[in-house]
């Protein structure tokens, strides 16, 4: 396979397909200053192999992708129990909605929403006290790059603009579904989603789930149960309310974030990342959908 050609073919369709719209998020003003024009793309075979285009070795925002790291190293840690704090299933509702919280006694849907991030958070912070230093530290020796680190300009903007997640805080707490203090939970969880990798890092960081489990030094973070019902659960929840279109388009378990970049993993074969910050309206990057389209339809890489 010619994964460079692949990744230059895919990109020039995206481009091409007339999908370059979409609106650079703003509601954080660190991430309204992220370049539209960039775009960057890179895959990581279970081999060890890494070929990026573009702007691939570009770092930025991964905000809602640092998700899944948290909830991985929560269920590595001991974490079966959160499943009876959050649950598993499509919220239906844009991902910083506090609609169901109240009706569902302050469980959040699932663990890629912002509420059930930050219970996800919570639960991570018990385990090792240091949550946005337990994600930090698993990607910097996954990706393999030490000098992985927290924007904090962005993390500093979130937590100044961050109202509506305070509400989601302190509405959990008040169920009792948070055990530490809600000041100290946000600090976390903005950490982590301040976060800044390239396209190359997250792909490198992904490998784990396309090894059914297994880290880069051979050890096993998770069994290969875990890892599938994780894969299952980005699947189904992990491009925000837009979660059933992703899987149509294009048929692999992923993760998005507003800063612009998705995740996906190709099981057995290795895990591929795409940035471009422009988004649509349920918060995923345009370029970045239409790219990871092209090269399943490309490929016949789907899990279907």
């Amino acid at each position: 396979m010619d994964y460079q050609g692949l990744l230059y073919e895919v990109m020039d369709e995206a481009l091409r397909g007339g999908h370059a719209h979409g609106r650079v998020a703003d509601y954080i003003p660190a991430l309204a200053e992220a370049d539209p024009a960039q775009f960057g793309m890179a895959i990581a075979t279970v081999d060890g192999e890494v070929y990026g285009a573009g702007d691939w070795e570009q770092p930025f925002s991964i905000q809602s992708v640092s998700k899944l790291f948290s909830l991985t190293l929560t269920m590595a840690e001991g974490g079966e129990g959160l499943w009876r704090r959050v649950g598993r299933e499509p919220s239906g509702n844009p991902y910083n909605s506090l609609v169901q919280l109240e009706s569902e006694h302050g469980i959040p849907r699932n663990p890629f929403i912002n509420a059930g991030a930050i219970v996800v958070t919570d639960r991570l912070l018990e385990l090792t006290g240091d949550a946005g230093g337990a994600v930090r530290d698993f990607l910097r020796v996954e990706s393999r790059n030490a000098a992985l680190e927290v924007d904090e300009t962005v993390a500093a903007s979130e937590a100044l603009h961050g109202n509506r997640n305070a509400a989601l805080a302190h509405f959990i707490a008040s169920y009792g579904n948070l055990h530490n203090p809600v000041d100290a939970v946000l600090r976390h969880y903005y950490a982590h989603c301040a976060l800044a990798a390239s396209c190359g890092d997250l792909a490198r960081a992904g490998l784990f789930l396309a090894r059914h489990g297994i880290r880069v030094d051979g050890s096993r973070l998770l069994t290969r149960s875990e890892a599938k019902r994780v894969n299952a659960v980005l699947l189904t929840c992990g491009t925000y309310d837009a979660a059933g279109q992703f899987a149509f388009r294009v048929g692999l378990p992923g993760k998005s974030g507003v800063g612009g970049g998705i995740l996906a993993v190709l099981p057995g074969r290795g895990s591929v990342c795409v940035w471009s910050p422009p988004l649509d309206a349920t918060g995923n990057s345009v370029l970045g959908v239409a790219a990871l389209d092209a090269l399943t339809t490309a490929t016949g890489w789907s899990i279907f």
